[in-house]
């Protein structure tokens, strides 16, 4: 019991509202106890951060999933600190809706701008997670 309030109300995402819950699974099953591991997207740790919302996770995916088709082109545009710069803001947003893949990719960037077999790893997964968030509304 935390401050008057029963535990599994703490923190826990609504199970029946969720796209953790609802979306494609291709025969995985989320569940707060194992976040999704294969998916390009922890969608339990999404619903976590949004407690649950599905009108708010999906309207964070969709903002998302615009801002990394754009940031593909800026990459591919750039170079050095002005690609760092770009890799790390898709770090910082793939961390936050759990597109975790995705930010090491980033990270890796980050660390090495120069090296262009990190650009087609990045642009294949942002363009898995951008199908994979397309999905989610069929």
């Amino acid at each position: 019991m935390v401050a008057g309030v029963a535990r599994n109300q703490v923190n826990e995402p609504e199970q029946s509202n969720s796209v953790a819950f609802n979306g494609p699974s291709n025969g995985l099953k989320a569940s707060p106890e194992a976040p999704s591991t294969i998916r390009p997207l922890d969608l339990v740790h999404l619903a976590r951060q949004t407690g649950g919302d599905r009108a708010l996770e999906n309207e964070i995916l969709q903002l998302f999933r615009q801002q990394i088709g754009l940031c593909v082109g800026q990459l591919k545009m750039t170079s050095g600190r002005e690609r760092k710069i770009v890799a790390h803001t898709i770090k910082g947003s793939a961390r936050a809706v759990g597109a975790f893949g995705l930010s090491r990719i980033a990270t890796q960037i980050e660390d090495a701008p120069s090296d262009v077999h990190l650009l087609g790893l990045i642009e294949a997964e942002i363009a898995r997670i951008r199908d994979f968030i397309a999905g989610l509304n069929r």
